[in-house]
């Protein structure tokens, strides 16, 4: 009875097979008419679906032959198709194709095939439907995976080519393949901002994180692990410090510096410039708040070694207090030099208390840097010290 038996479902298999043809037109025409989206791809496109269409309904028949034999048929029913297919079509419409593929099959064996055939081959069908969505399911999240790992690649590569100043109209392409409009921030701001902080210990997809949480937050971000350091680029924001601040917990300990803002990703490594120096230079200053602003760190890196921030004291900070006859610079000199009193400043400069106030207050105003402030009085006193070096005579500077 199982020779009959065997010899009985052989024959079956062989009508099956005879019937392939009728039923890959079948499954083309009903995918045409019942898919919408089908039809609005091009030839070749719906020629590779052609050949998965085929290849799947052959290989239904192959392991309807002998299931033991064939038992990974379905996960190899894909092979036919080239690579780019995941991406011609998303995961849910490769299931409406195998949902519409199954469907006709059932509405057509029917026609096909005798009577007596009929429910078996619905069953089998069922059965081989559940091992065919898995093995999408498992050729969608390869290449998932695989895109995942190239993006990544590329998005270190961004980041490596504006740390390093070779951002060109390359690494703007490069950008906007990851993704990046470079103005899709709340704001509409194409401004540019690098962040440089400790990487974390023992989180391998906070690249991802940080990616996610920037845009929740507004902005878009470009991540790379480049060492013990999380590099983020920032963009589309006015306002880098706030959304660093609603980043700050994917950082390592220790502190997270921001870059200058720029007017684009082409001008950023002016400001991962900035952000590594400040980098390097914060433990001068334990008391930085986190995040803190490159300029904020500008005498800490100035003593550090960066020529960038001893330009730009004696340039912002020195250079316009020099200017006229120099009262401002002799006075915040004295009062520098009297350890921060207004009287004794007076004293030494036979003016008024109020006038050292007022003039103070233009030293303020002038320079962003308050001489009552003990940081900022820090500040100005290493300005004062680096202007002198490159500008000896009060009043030479050349802006």
């Amino acid at each position: 009875m199982a020779k009959r038996t065997s010899t009985a479902h052989l024959a079956r298999a062989e009508r099956l097979q005879n019937a392939t043809g009728a039923l890959a037109t079948a499954a083309m025409a009903a995918m045409e008419a019942n898919l919408p989206w089908f039809g609005k791809l091009s030839a070749q496109d719906r020629s590779w679906i052609g050949l998965v269409a085929q290849s799947g309904i052959t290989a239904f028949v192959e392991w309807f032959r002998d299931p033991d034999a064939h038992s990974s048929m379905p996960t190899r029913i894909f092979g036919s198709a080239p690579r780019e297919f995941t991406r011609v079509i998303s995961l849910h419409q490769t299931v409406d194709l195998v949902r519409t593929t199954i469907e006709t099959i059932e509405d057509t064996v029917g026609d096909l095939l005798p009577a007596e055939d009929v429910p078996m081959v619905h069953g089998a069908i069922q059965r081989y439907a559940r091992e065919v969505a898995f093995a999408a399911a498992t050729v969608y999240a390869q290449a998932a995976e695989m895109r995942g790992a190239w993006d990544a690649r590329l998005e270190a590569l961004v980041v490596d080519s504006v740390i390093r100043g070779e951002a060109d109209e390359s690494v703007r392409s490069r950008a906007s393949a990851l993704g990046w409009s470079g103005a899709a921030g709340t704001t509409g701001s194409a401004e540019v901002a690098v962040v440089v902080g400790r990487a974390p210990d023992g989180t391998a997809n906070v690249a991802d994180a940080v990616r996610h949480a920037a845009r929740e937050a507004g902005a878009d971000a470009l991540c790379a692990m480049q060492g013990d350091r999380l590099v983020v680029v920032l963009g589309g924001t006015s306002k880098p410090v706030e959304i660093v601040q609603k980043l700050a917990h994917f950082f390592g300990p220790g502190p997270i510096v921001v870059g200058p803002i720029v007017k684009d990703l082409m001008a950023a490594v002016t400001s991962a410039r900035a952000a590594v120096a400040g980098l390097r230079a914060a433990p001068a200053w334990p008391g930085a708040p986190r995040p803190v602003q490159a300029d904020e760190l500008l005498p800490e890196r100035s003593l550090s070694g960066d020529g960038h921030a001893r330009r730009q004291l004696a340039t912002d900070v020195y250079g316009p207090l020099t200017v006229g006859e120099g009262v401002l610079l002799d006075t915040v000199s004295a009062y520098l030099d009297s350890g921060g009193s207004i009287e004794a400043t007076a004293r030494a400069m036979f003016i008024h208390a109020n006038t050292v106030r007022y003039r103070l207050k233009r030293v303020g105003d002038i320079t962003g840097y308050n001489p009552l402030d003990p940081r900022d009085a820090f500040t100005l006193r290493v300005a004062l010290a680096l202007g002198r070096l490159l500008n000896p005579e009060p009043g030479s500077y050349v802006l």
